[in-house]
């Protein structure tokens, strides 16, 4: 008897020394900073049907889960809640993203949310589109860079009306398709460029997307420039610049940029589970450097040392 108990004994203390799982798992990740905290946004894996979660942090070492910034039934969509960016603008926070496989646009008076619809609304487009990713450029106009969904993941853009409710349609153009063997190493008949966000340096725009189809190991990040936020793009010839031989994780791709407190430049992307699982994808930030080569041009190089998984406290 006494040898029963202290098996279990051991069972239950091995048990409870044992850590929590403190990985955080969002894909399609961003982070918003606003007033000396750091928001954190992304497709909630395994459960995409409810809304799309937030978890805070002052240092971007420990993140404390908040809950559902965006819940199913307080604005568009009943399913498929993916790929949110957060943005400040007019005094209020908006939260682009996609849900029934279409974009939609909630507004809130804090970064945690409640992000609402009045008008429970999906921006108008003759084709599904996901991934948006909303750019205010400094003459004061505002561009949607988005994927449509024909003959493959394409990337578009459009310049939007001012109150955010619509694109102009006539300004809408094609920026990139999958068409290097990089962005297709499985050859799939529906090739695969998606969550694009855009920087500005010196008057050069640079588009940063992801190619592969996510379930790929292949899922790798690359980047255009251009003159104009509308094109004509001309693809990197080192791409990719961030895929599973600089990390040794597979599946690495579809984030975000964003600025930390003192103005330095960071990534927070998702990488597959491990080596034979994509899910649940686990949610990761590496640092961005602008380095000077000849003439105006600065190529963005990412600083692999600083790589490093996000956790709760």
């Amino acid at each position: 008897m006494k040898y029963l108990i202290l098996f279990l004994f051991t069972i239950l203390f091995s048990q409870a020394q044992t850590p929590a799982d403190s990985q955080i798992y969002l894909a399609d990740p961003a982070i918003f900073y606003s007033k000396g905290t750091y928001y954190l946004y992304g497709t909630v894996e395994g459960n995409s049907n409810e809304g799309l979660k937030v978890y805070i942090s002052k240092d971007q070492k420990n993140w404390k889960e908040k809950g559902y910034a965006l819940k199913k039934g307080e604005s568009f969509g009943e399913k498929g809640f993916w790929a949110p960016q957060v943005f400040e603008y007019k005094k209020k926070f908006y939260m682009a993203y996609v849900a029934n496989e279409e974009i939609a646009i909630a507004v809130a008076d804090t970064p945690l949310g409640p992000f609402q619809q009045k008008v429970k609304a999906s921006l108008q487009a003759p084709v599904k589109q996901i991934d948006p990713y909303i750019y205010f450029d400094s003459d004061g106009r505002i561009y949607l860079y988005h994927v449509r969904l024909q003959k493959g993941n394409r990337l578009f853009v459009a310049e939007m009306k001012n109150d955010l409710s619509a694109i102009l349609p006539e300004t809408l153009k094609e920026c990139i398709s999958a068409d290097f063997g990089w962005e297709n190493t499985a050859r799939a008949n529906w090739p695969v460029a998606e969550g694009p966000t855009v920087l500005k340096r010196d008057g050069l725009y640079y588009l940063f997307y992801t190619a592969n189809d996510f379930r790929n190991p292949d899922y790798a990040v690359g980047f255009a420039t251009s003159n104009s936020p509308l094109g004509p793009w001309k693809k990197f010839g080192s791409n990719p610049i961030l895929d599973r031989q600089d990390i040794g994780m597979n599946g690495t791709g579809h984030g975000d940029f964003y600025k930390d407190k003192n103005g330095a430049l960071s990534y927070v992307f998702h990488t597959h589970n491990s080596a034979t699982a994509v899910s649940k994808r686990k949610t990761a930030i590496v640092k961005l450097n602008f380095v000077k080569h000849s003439g105006s041009f600065r190529e963005p190089v990412f600083d692999f040392k600083t790589f490093r998984f996000l956790q709760t406290k």
